[in-house]
């Protein structure tokens, strides 16, 4: 067969041709209802392969022949979610899943969404055992693919991605501008079994099970090797979405207001996403109150082992996006929603040893070593024993056999001993009186259950985490600092303070494991801009214990310099608002030591100049007084007003009571303007805002 003929013939046929092989693909992969046979399949790619061949100028990326993979990564970029990709709240007994009804119920009623006696509408999905992944179509192709990572920015893993077949690369229908799509990556476990099959034949590393194969197949650095694997994808929510009706919004996984949407239910916006081609489990169910969420649990749990996947609970939804948008969001997790976990795992083993780990504040905590131990589908060989009251009170020594436990599937646990089978000379476990990083003493303050090791930034594992802390968003807000660049930064001993970073190269960084030039270049610049950051932002960045990102800023607006701030006695720092005697103890604990003195006078001297608060013109307008941001203000970000009623001494509250000064409520403003107006709360614009603090016009504060 000829791939010859006149330029638009050969047009024509590539489209046809590429429209009926991702036809074949949607009815393989996504619907599971094939319509040709494998060979008449294979035929029609040929004839694809043997035309682009032919004409290598007609290839395009959105081509069927384009999924077996490109050239391997040097590394995977970074990428920034435009809506964060938020975390679920958990529920393991019928009791958490009645009280999250309540909650929402009663919720709704108070803002008149429900009737006295209406259940609540739920969309019930299966919480699948996989890979989290936002998807993002520009025009309605896919341009980019990026793991949940921290939630505010993950890997590019765009490559991989345009691999699965059951990913469209262009959607279908009437696309917005720019859509995220939110959803899971997994393999079959049939698929799974065939892939560890043909990883055995090759003497090849076998997976430990569906879910490790598919977060190590989709974080490969060679696209063909993905290509390779059994990965599919089903779809549950979304982030940023333009080009809709003139708005945009994530309602979901994000922290947008509440956008026109194209359906104005959570089932139907997944009904809207099949619309598109996107593949959306069919094992939802739509159920009300809290004995349809138990009965589909029930249900799901009973059939879990029939499932061609791994799945580790459920997750109920709200349906309605309104009421979704009048429940909100809390920390990093919705309140509309939840996870109802599967009952814990256990299995039993033998405790090799117990060891203590450094956590960023000094906090020592043992940790079990175990003789290797298969629970709930993956290999456990650690597990945290909490504190030494918590040693004790499990009497778990050294030699015993032990019941480990997944709890909801996640964190391994141990349960406690088999007392019947302890050894003779098992001996109880004595906390270490020295820090095992770096030798400094180990003390247990006083009516506290954790022990801590007093070196401060001079340990080593208080270093990396003291670092990860100060690359923080609400510190210094390094981005591009992760963990395992940190670790490989303090282990070759080229990062020993914080100071240190600021003396980093992007020609140094380019030769770390995972760090590109274009990613050097940009953690350089990130650094750049951490040279001059807000004096609360900086003393938060230090992590001395107990001081939050709030009393930060108002130890630094009370003495508006550093020095100020280590030199303040005891009786000057209770005299700062909100500050107490652990508060006080704790800086001036921090301070005393002086290798944390040597850290602040090594980051002036590597040019890092922290930028004194700025007192509203008003003064200290707000003195006293509690206010409570709700909605969305024209110009001002939630953080910004909350630094500008904090720099005028007041305080800003999350809940409404008669206690509240102000409530400002910006569009689309919630329950707590309802619940202000009946306690009879003064209610504030943005407008009133600044004519209250005496400030005229926008403008962003110092980082």
């Amino acid at each position: 067969m000829s791939a010859g003929g006149s330029a638009q013939d050969v047009q024509d046929e590539l489209q046809a041709l590429r429209r009926e092989i991702e036809g074949h693909n949607h009815r393989y992969y996504v619907l599971d209802d094939p319509l040709v046979s494998d060979a008449e399949y294979d035929r029609l790619m040929a004839r694809l392969l043997e035309i682009e061949q032919a004409h290598p100028e007609l290839i395009v990326p959105e081509s069927p022949s384009q999924r077996v993979g490109g050239a391997p990564l040097a590394a995977f970029d970074s990428v920034r979610h435009a809506v964060p990709m938020l975390s679920l709240g958990n529920a393991f007994e019928a009791e958490d899943v009645r009280a999250f009804d309540k909650r929402v119920s009663d919720t709704l009623r108070e803002a008149g969404l429900l009737g006295p006696a209406e259940p609540v509408r739920y969309v019930a999905e299966f919480k699948f055992d996989g890979l989290a992944i936002s998807l993002r179509y520009e025009q309605g192709r896919l341009v980019q693919a990026a793991t949940r990572g921290d939630g505010r920015s993950g890997e590019d893993v765009t490559a991989n991605i345009r691999t699965l077949r059951s990913v469209p690369l262009v959607l279908s229908g009437d696309s917005p501008e720019v859509l995220e799509v939110r959803g899971e990556v997994l393999i079959n476990r049939a698929d799974f079994e065939r892939l560890n099959e043909s990883q055995r034949a090759r003497g090849e590393k076998v997976f430990v099970n569906p879910r490790n194969a598919a977060a190590g197949s989709l974080r490969q650095l060679d696209p063909r090797v993905t290509a390779t694997r059994p990965l599919r994808f089903f779809a549950y929510g979304w982030g940023e979405i333009q080009g809709l009706h003139g708005t945009q919004g994530g309602l979901f996984e994000g922290e947008s207001r509440r956008p026109s949407l194209p359906r104005d239910t959570h089932w139907g916006m997944l009904d809207w996403f099949q619309s598109l081609g996107l593949p959306v489990n069919s094992g939802r169910k739509m159920v009300r109150g809290a004995e349809g969420l138990l009965d589909f649990y029930a249900e799901v749990g009973a059939r879990r082992p029939q499932l061609p996947f791994d799945i580790d609970g459920v997750v109920y939804k709200v349906d309605a996006l309104e009421a979704q948008e009048v429940l909100g969001y809390v920390a990093r997790a919705p309140r509309f929603a939840v996870a109802h976990k599967f009952p814990a795992q256990e299995e039993t083993t033998q405790l090799l040893g117990i060891e203590v780990q450094v956590g960023r504040t000094g906090a020592i905590t043992p940790v079990a070593r175990l003789k290797p131990v298969f629970v709930g589908g993956v290999t456990v060989t650690n597990a945290t024993l909490h504190n030494e009251d918590e040693v004790r009170r499990k009497d778990v020594r050294v030699g015993d056999t032990v019941i480990v436990r997944r709890a909801g599937d996640v964190i391994p646990e141990v349960v406690g001993p088999v007392l019947e089978l302890r050894p003779a000379d098992a001996a109880p476990f004595v906390m270490p009186t020295a820090c095992p990083v770096c030798g400094s003493a180990i003390e247990r303050p006083e009516d506290e259950a954790i022990a801590r090791c007093t070196g401060g930034l001079f340990c080593a594992a208080q270093r990396k985490q003291t670092l990860l802390h100060a690359a923080g968003r609400k510190a210094l807000d390094i981005e591009g600092l992760g963990e395992k660049l940190v670790d490989q930064l303090v282990d070759s001993g080229r990062i020993k303070t914080l100071a240190d970073l600021f003396s980093l190269t992007a020609e140094e960084l380019s030769q770390y494991d995972r760090m590109g030039a274009k990613s050097a270049q940009n953690l350089v610049q990130a650094l750049e801009q951490a040279r001059r950051p807000a004096l609360g932002r900086l003393l938060y960045a230090l992590g001395i214990r107990h001081v939050g990102e709030t009393t930060a800023r108002d130890v630094a607006l009370h003495f508006g310099s550093m020095e100020a701030i280590m030199a303040a006695n005891e009786d000057e720092l209770l005299a700062v608002n909100d500050v107490g005697p652990v508060v006080a103890h704790s800086i001036l604990r921090f301070f005393a030591e002086p290798h944390n003195r040597d850290v602040v006078h090594a980051l002036a001297a590597a040019g890092v100049q922290p930028q004194a608060p700025q007192r509203q013109a008003g003064g200290l307008v707000l003195s006293g007084k509690t206010l409570v941001l709700t909605g969305t203000m024209p110009n001002w970000t939630r953080d910004e007003a909350t630094r500008r009623i904090l720099a005028a001494g007041g305080k800003v509250s999350g809940s409404v009571s008669k206690k509240t000064a102000y409530v400002v409520a910006g569009e689309e403003a919630g329950s707590k303007l309802t619940k202000a107006q009946e306690l009879g709360v003064a209610v504030l614009d943005e407008d009133g805002l600044r004519k209250l603090l005496g400030v005229q016009g926008g403008g962003s504060e110092a980082r």
